[in-house]
């Protein structure tokens, strides 16, 4: 029930009242999206406030799960409504200045309820889990149909666009971040930024997608070429390693390792090839309602990873102006090995 995944962090909390304004985590606490709402649980329960828009959507989703739906009173200041406290649970550093500085001066104490969402919400529940699956089951489907009707020509625009198209076709209400599709030297930018490139034959293709089932997220890379005009034979190369990394990762990687420790298996792989200073971003990060979410497979990163923990393996070679190749998966770690959710073929692929 929602009143349970409340109470849990109200507990970890500890102030008079847990209030919650952010999309994200009132969707975490609710698994009813609106763009406007605020719950509110104190010791005797808890409430959700929306206004009218929403109103009759949220009774409908919320009935039988232990939480109050209630019209949010118009002209009313949250101080007002949080009148009776004394402590207010909030996620410091995602609250705005203007609430912290108008609930403060009107004498409530602020007990940040950040890092108790962050350690829930990095153990995924079953019912978690298999959102996350669809997502990925969507992804992978739509990437398969994707492949046989790219054709020479097209833009990274119009690829991305169809992507998305068929993600939607395949279940999804949308994407989880802004799908990143690459041709050619574009690929040696990480986060490149989607344009109008026209796709020619021999071009490598670095495509970042995920889609959302359910207000979950999925996360994938693939990288392959559009034909193969004789001159790759240092991306062969570079990408049967970057592939390599990536499965040494779901072999090694084990529940009570640290994310510092997953991230060391792919960079000391490249390192061994002086590949290591290519490698330009962390190995991973954990996902779920959000894209990004904490823990990450990072350098610095000691958190200990745990069964039920969601996150991506995506080792990546940039060599700037030349070539990118990435090779992303979504993946769970499950009696203590990892476990894929995204599952599309990985070997290099030319079309």
């Amino acid at each position: 029930m929602v009143i349970d995944t409340i109470r849990k962090i109200y507990d970890a909390v500890g102030a008079d009242a847990l209030v919650v304004k952010e999309d994200d985590l009132r969707f975490y606490l609710t698994h009813f999206s609106s763009s406007f709402g605020i719950v509110v649980a104190d010791k005797d329960g808890a409430s959700f406030y929306t206004d009218s828009r929403y109103l009759e959507a949220a009774e409908k989703s919320l009935a039988g799960q232990g939480i109050s739906v209630k019209e949010y009173p118009r002209r009313t200041k949250l101080g007002e409504l949080l009148k009776g406290y004394k402590s207010l649970g909030m996620p410091l550093g995602r609250i705005s200045a203007s609430d912290y500085l108008s609930l403060t001066e009107g004498g409530y104490e602020i007990k940040d309820s950040l890092g108790s969402f962050e350690s829930a919400m990095a153990v995924k529940r079953e019912d978690e889990i298999e959102n996350i699956r669809l997502a990925c089951a969507a992804t992978d489907r739509a990437y398969m149909t994707l492949l046989g009707e790219i054709k020479e020509g097209m833009t990274e625009n119009e690829v991305a666009a169809l992507l998305e198209y068929l993600m939607r076709k395949n279940g999804a209400s949308g994407t989880s971040f802004s799908t990143i599709c690459a041709f050619g030297a574009n690929g040696s930018v990480p986060h490149h930024e989607t344009g109008n490139t026209a796709l020619k034959f021999g071009d490598a293709v670095l495509i970042d997608f995920g889609c959302k089932i359910n207000g979950y997220c999925s996360d994938c890379t693939r990288t392959f070429l559009f034909g193969d005009d004789g001159n790759h034979t240092e991306f062969k190369d570079i990408y049967q390693k970057v592939l390599t990394a990536h499965m040494l990762v779901k072999e090694k990687f084990v529940s009570g390792m640290t994310g510092k420790q997953g991230d060391a298996i792919a960079r000391d792989y490249f390192a061994s090839y002086g590949l290591d200073k290519y490698f330009t971003h962390s190995l991973g990060h954990s996902l779920g309602i959000n894209i990004h979410e904490k823990p990450t497979l990072s350098p610095g990163d000691e958190s200990i990873f745990a069964d039920g923990m969601v996150f991506s393996d995506e080792p990546g070679i940039y060599l700037a102006g030349k070539l990118g190749i990435r090779i992303e998966d979504s993946v769970t770690l499950k009696d203590g090995k990892v476990v894929s959710l995204t599952d599309s073929d990985k070997k290099l692929l030319i079309l």
